[in-house]
């Protein structure tokens, strides 16, 4: 090494630094400059093309075919569980393709559900069809268990069949049809089989009630020698400008079904309407009515309780006349003339109507409680009368009422009604579309039978439903197929006293209870002017939604639900202050929504207050200045409703309307649409009403009890509620997510294909292959079907191998070489969720369930319901809490009010925990039974 030395140098000698020169770069090219350019505009652009399409392609993409899969989630849980990949059921077809309804309809076309099928439906239902439908109903006499009255029947299963593609539910002989007599194997079959039917059915069921047929009557005034001073004439007249009415005027006679037969004499006593406090009124005036006939008006109360009345007090007879001074505003006496050249009552007119004691039981009387088939045990029947009656016009009642006032003769008066009492068949038409939850039923009922011609009662509410089965045909024919089977009923004999429908829901209550979800009820649609809905508390809210989606008949900008308000047109200084009275307590009794408890008086009364389910009923009634409704009068006419009550038929379809929905939305909605919360609340309502009618007793009843438990029900149910709205949220979310999953593969096997086919290469897209296999899977199943839908065993052959085969390439074809490896989506976690939501809906339907007691109400167990019940002395009108209150109003009993509040505080305990969501439910596994 060199040796180093430290030598200071001059400051000057060290050069100065030096300045870097920058150098400049070389300039790109401008060819380099556009590619950046566009490589950024493309990059851009795919941005904007991937946040388009995810806007306004993919997301309504998964919107929709999440909704066909939440049609259905049930099914497609099947499929995926068994291993079909990609095919119809991402589309919407599979349901129906697998489940075929006899139309045809196995193509690729999109099956409909949710709006689109609400929108469809709306659009069938048409005046036209109603008008002729009603002439087709209307147009003759169809007395239960007469040759008129079959043939209506065999005309709706006709309609049935032609609409919904319905077949037998049992093999036929050539040429003859599916009527099978209740009892026999075919009948219980066909309703129990409901639950494994794969096509739309229909048949008939015959019944064999007693009821009875009128033979001859009188009215008579007699002279105090015996002979005859004045006879009445009982039949109506009518006119030929009512051309049906003119023609049938004595087809069918004035009496009242299910009266007594008789002879008797006595003298006449005025009972007002024959209520309670009507004859109460008598009897503490010193009015002794043994041996009397009673006179009344209708209005009120059911009639059969009218007689029920009379006859406790030892009257011998009883007649019930039509007074106008219920008619309201029409009347003579304010210058409206009369049927048919005006609006107003004719005066020959007669209310024919059944007198049997409702309020105790229904039904055929002789079979209490059981069907009455051909064969049935009799009893001598304890809801009938034992003193005879009849019904007349107000022109015999004035002559009678004359004979009893002040100044006048007072004298005898002879009533004489023979009847014949026997065995008559009725049909009850029966028809059943079947959905993808074949275990849960939504039922819909409308009474077929008339006492004459019944344009009004039932036909209008015939021709609703008629104009239903044409729009739910519709729906059928595009792939429809409701998430519930839906069973439509045409029922026989209610006139007589709910008989075909009573008989039906004694004959299957065990499949009622275990089956039907809820039941919807249509009597008469049309008869004047407002609109008005009953249900149970827990449809109140769902039937006023289904209402205000169909718009006003006849004010454009409303809905039907604004009809609530509406009122007829006709007015006049004079009205009677005590039908007034009555019209306006009547209106009193809907909720705070606008919709009134369900009393009896139509087919509803066993489903609802026998078995507990939940149930509806609406519809156009008249109103106090409406044209007068000539109710069970051969008056009752085609005529008339085309002349007064629905000109040009837009009510009659607006109740189509708003019925179908009622089905859709109770049919397909993945949590049904039961608000048990308000129904508690109603409860605590009805509660109030006790014990306003309590405080007005001398009776010491602690009801403090039992408002704590409805209190803690409320909170049960508040807590339902948030489980339900949970529950429906995540089976959504989970569906959501499979449905962006496969939407996302497709899109991506899509673009494989594409880029392929844009190099010359070729691309078999796996998912045709899929549809093909699948197809050609389900082809094999249908031909393996009977015409019924019961399946039979495949004949062996070449399909197995061909299966199997098929199979192993479509798997290969995704990789997939083990057939039990699970798909990838989340299985276990929408089985859950399914699962779940049928707990929910089970905990819903059990809420009715929970207020049927089995032993009844006291003196009438017939009816189980403790929550409301017909009033034991009002027939029709609804009674809340009716064990409760009428321990109070008439038994007058402390013993029996704290027994009752006990009673209806267990159910309501016991209820409370069966909805509550945790801790105390049942396990539920019902769904799992359709894999």
């Amino acid at each position: 090494m060199g040796e180093y030395k430290s030598e200071k140098q001059p400051v000057e000698a060290i050069p100065p630094p030096v300045v870097a020169t920058p150098q400049t770069r070389a300039q790109k090219p401008a060819s380099s400059r556009k590619f950046r350019f566009l490589f950024s505009a493309v990059a851009l652009s795919f941005v904007w093309a991937l946040a388009h399409r995810w806007v306004y392609v993919v997301s309504p993409e998964v919107e929709k075919e999440a909704e066909k899969w939440l049609a259905n989630p049930y099914e497609h849980l099947r499929v995926l569980e068994h291993g079909f990949h990609g095919q119809g059921a991402g589309r919407g077809g599979h349901g129906h393709g697998r489940h075929g309804h006899g139309h045809g309809h196995h193509g690729k076309h999109e099956a409909l559900n949710g709006k689109l099928a609400e929108e469809l439906f709306l659009t069938i239902p048409n005046p036209a069809s109603a008008i002729a439908a009603s002439r087709q109903y209307a147009g003759k006499p169809h007395l239960a268990g007469t040759p008129g009255d079959l043939q209506t029947a065999k005309d709706f299963l006709a309609l049935l069949q032609s609409e919904l593609g319905a077949v037998s539910p049992a093999p036929l002989a050539p040429s003859s049809e599916p009527i099978f007599s209740a009892g026999t194997q075919e009948s219980r079959n066909a309703t129990l089989s409901i639950s494994k039917l794969n096509k739309p059915t229909a048949w008939i069921d015959v019944y064999y009630p007693v009821m009875n047929t009128p033979l001859d009557h009188s009215v008579e005034i007699l002279a105090e020698d015996g002979s005859v001073a004045w006879k009445a004439a009982l039949e109506e007249v009518a006119e030929p400008q009512d051309p049906d009415a003119h023609k049938y005027a004595e087809a069918v006679t004035t009496w009242h079904g299910l009266s007594r037969g008789g002879e008797v004499k006595g003298k006449l006593v005025y009972a007002n309407y024959g209520r309670q406090e009507d004859y109460k009124a008598l009897i503490d005036s010193g009015v002794d009515l043994n041996g009397t006939i009673v006179i009344t008006r209708y209005g009120g109360i059911f009639r059969g309780l009218k007689v029920k009345g009379a006859q406790e007090l030892g009257a011998a007879g009883i007649l019930i006349y039509s007074d106008p001074r219920d008619d309201g505003t029409v009347t003579t006496d304010n210058g409206y003339a009369t049927y048919p050249f005006g609006p107003a009552r004719n005066p020959t007119s007669v209310q024919r109507g059944s007198v049997q004691f409702l309020s105790l039981y229904p039904g055929d009387p002789t079979t209490p409680g059981y069907p009455s088939y051909e064969n049935s045990t009799r009893t001598a029947g304890e809801n009938i009368p034992a003193i005879p009656s009849l019904p007349i016009s107000w022109n015999n009642a004035k002559v009678l009422l004359e004979e009893i006032k002040a100044g006048g003769k007072d004298r005898i008066v002879s009533l004489v009604n023979h009847v014949d009492d026997r065995v008559i068949p009725i049909w009850n038409t029966m028809g059943v579309i079947p959905g993808h939850i074949k275990d849960e039923v939504v039922f819909i009922g409308n009474h077929r039978d008339a006492w004459v011609l019944g344009a009004t009662d039932p036909s209008s509410g015939t021709v609703s439903v008629h104009e239903m089965v044409r729009g739910f045909g519709a729906l059928v024919k595009k792939g429809w197929k409701p998430l519930r089977t839906i069973v439509i009923a045409s029922w026989d004999a209610e006139e007589y006293g709910l008989i075909g429908s009573t008989e039906y829901g004694e004959d299957f209550a065990e499949f009622i209870e275990k089956h039907v979800v809820a039941y919807l009820n249509l009597d008469s649609s049309v008869s004047g002017s407002r609109f008005s809905m009953s249900a149970s508390p827990s449809l109140a809210h769902f039937v006023r939604g289904a209402a205000e989606k169909v718009p006003h008949p006849t004010k454009p900008g409303l809905t039907l639900w604004d009809a609530k308000k509406d009122t007829g047109v006709l007015y006049g200084e004079h009205i009677d202050a005590e039908a007034l009275k009555m019209y306006e307590e009547e209106s009193q009794n809907a909720d705070e929504l606008g919709v009134s408890p369900l009393g009896s008086g139509s087919d509803y009364t066993v489903f609802l207050q026998r078995i507990g389910v939940a149930s509806t009923n609406g519809g156009f009634g008249s109103t106090l200045h409406d044209p007068v409704y000539h109710y069970h009068s051969v008056f009752d006419s085609q005529a008339w409703q085309e002349r007064y009550a629905d000109p040009g038929f837009l009510r009659h379809v607006a109740i189509a309307k708003s019925l179908g929905l009622q089905a859709l939305g109770l049919a397909d909605s993945i949590v049904l649409p039961l608000n048990t919360t308000h129904y508690a609340l109603e409860l605590g309502a009805y509660l109030d009403k006790v014990e306003s009618i309590a405080s007005t007793t001398s009776l010491d009843v602690d009801l403090s009890g039992l408002r704590q438990s409805i209190n803690s029900l409320q909170t049960a149910s508040a807590a339902l509620d948030k489980e339900k709205f949970k529950a429906e949220r995540e089976l959504k979310r989970i569906v959501k997510s499979i449905v962006r999953r496969r939407i996302f593969r497709r899109t991506a096997s899509k673009a494989k294909c594409a880029l392929k086919k844009l190099f010359g290469k070729k691309c078999a897209c796996p998912h045709n292959q899929q549809l093909e296999a699948h197809a050609a899977h389900q082809q094999h199943i249908t031909a393996a079907q009977f015409g019924n839908g019961h399946m039979v065993k495949p004949r062996i052959g070449r399909y197995p191998g061909w299966l199997k085969e098929q199979r192993e390439k479509e798997h290969s074809s995704h990789g997939h070489h083990h057939h039990d490896k699970k798909p990838k989506i989340p299985f276990d976690k929408l089985k859950k969720a399914i699962k779940r939501v049928q707990a929910v809906n089970q905990k819903l339907v059990s809420f009715e369930r929970g207020l049927i007691h089995p032993d009844g109400i006291k003196d009438r167990e017939w009816y189980k319901h403790l929550g409301v019940a017909p009033g034991k002395w009002l027939g029709y009108g609804a009674t809340t809490l009716p064990a409760l209150t009428e321990s109070f109003t008439i038994d007058h009993n402390t013993t029996q009010a704290k027994f009752e509040a006990g009673r209806l505080q267990g159910l309501i305990d016991k209820l409370a925990g069966d909805i509550t969501p945790s801790g105390c439910g049942r396990k539920y596994s019902r769904v799992l039974r359709m894999f």
